[in-house]
């Protein structure tokens, strides 16, 4: 992977922490959205640039529904992004997932209330991606790789449910969307993913089972001294998987991602209102 190509990393602080990260600089980034969760991090790591940021902000301040999902991901692309890893917390819904297992989903069930905004577009622009495969598969190949060399349990493939929080499930929405077939449980996803692939972004998902949520007849139900316990215990696995990441990737893009808005954008280009060009210019400027 050339230094020319940037990696992104959302999830929890620490992250940032990385040991052999070094140039390490906080950059603030103005978006026509609003403030991104917090300042961005970045730094060289084998001689690859990268970018994090702490979805929830520094001290974990920002509850799910209240993440700048569209600003962080515009932000992310202002600083030259083409590959995020979503570092995520969910919790699992299958018996063979275990708390502390890792899960690089594939696919996505949406249980938020629409109350985030899950597009760059509107006002004068209207365009439609393809979201049939929510990740990158190239991406997620290379982190079930990553994870399972630095020796974590993986599982490849899978649904994450993105609900909307920030209350854990019921045990009747827990048992419930077990029926869904769904793999792991989750708050953050969503929009996450949607507005990645309109920056053609390649997404993909480091999940970190730390529960059973709350269907499992033998396992306590889930709360948070238990999800920071596991957590604790993973950032090591998570910086590792990371890392790994880093060393494998190539330097070419050649995933459906490069180029998801080609065809995407349906408006007359000599209607877009020049406001609207402008604030989308690092998103759709290629097009125009």
């Amino acid at each position: 992977m050339k230094s020319d190509h940037v990696l992104g990393v959302i999830g929890g602080s620490g992250l940032y922490e990385m040991e052999g990260l070094t140039d390490v600089e906080e950059i603030t980034v103005a978006t026509p959205f609003g403030d991104p969760s917090d300042t961005f991090v970045t730094g060289m790591l084998d001689g690859v640039r990268m970018v994090f940021l702490p979805r929830h902000g520094k001290g974990h301040r920002l509850l799910p529904s209240e993440v700048n999902y569209r600003a962080n991901i515009y932000g992310m692309k202002k600083l030259g992004v083409t590959r995020l890893i979503s570092v995520s917390a969910v919790g699992s819904m299958r018996e063979e997932v275990e708390p502390g297992h890792i899960v690089i989903p594939d696919q996505f069930i949406d249980r938020t209330n629409a109350t985030r905004t899950n597009t760059f577009f509107g006002n004068g622009v209207v365009a439609h991606v393809q979201f049939a495969n929510p990740v990158c598969g190239d991406l997620s190949a290379v982190l079930d790789t990553a994870a399972r060399k630095a020796g974590a349990r993986v599982h490849a493939g899978g649904t994450y449910l993105c609900m909307e929080g920030p209350a854990f499930s019921t045990r009747a929405e827990s048992l419930l969307y077990r029926t869904f077939g769904v793999t792991v449980i989750g708050m953050t996803n969503i929009p996450e993913a949607k507005l990645a692939r309109e920056a053609e972004i390649c997404y993909g998902v480091i999940a970190l089972a730390t529960d059973y949520d709350c269907w499992h007849e033998t396992h306590d139900d889930v709360s948070v001294d238990a999800i920071l316990e596991i957590i604790r215990q993973n950032v090591a696995m998570a910086k590792s998987i990371i890392r790994n990441a880093v060393a494998s990737l190539n330097d070419e893009r050649k995933c459906p991602c490069v180029d998801a808005l080609r065809y995407a954008i349906i408006t007359d280009r000599s209607v877009i209102p020049e406001k609207t060009k402008s604030d989308l210019e690092p998103i759709i400027g290629k097009y125009l």
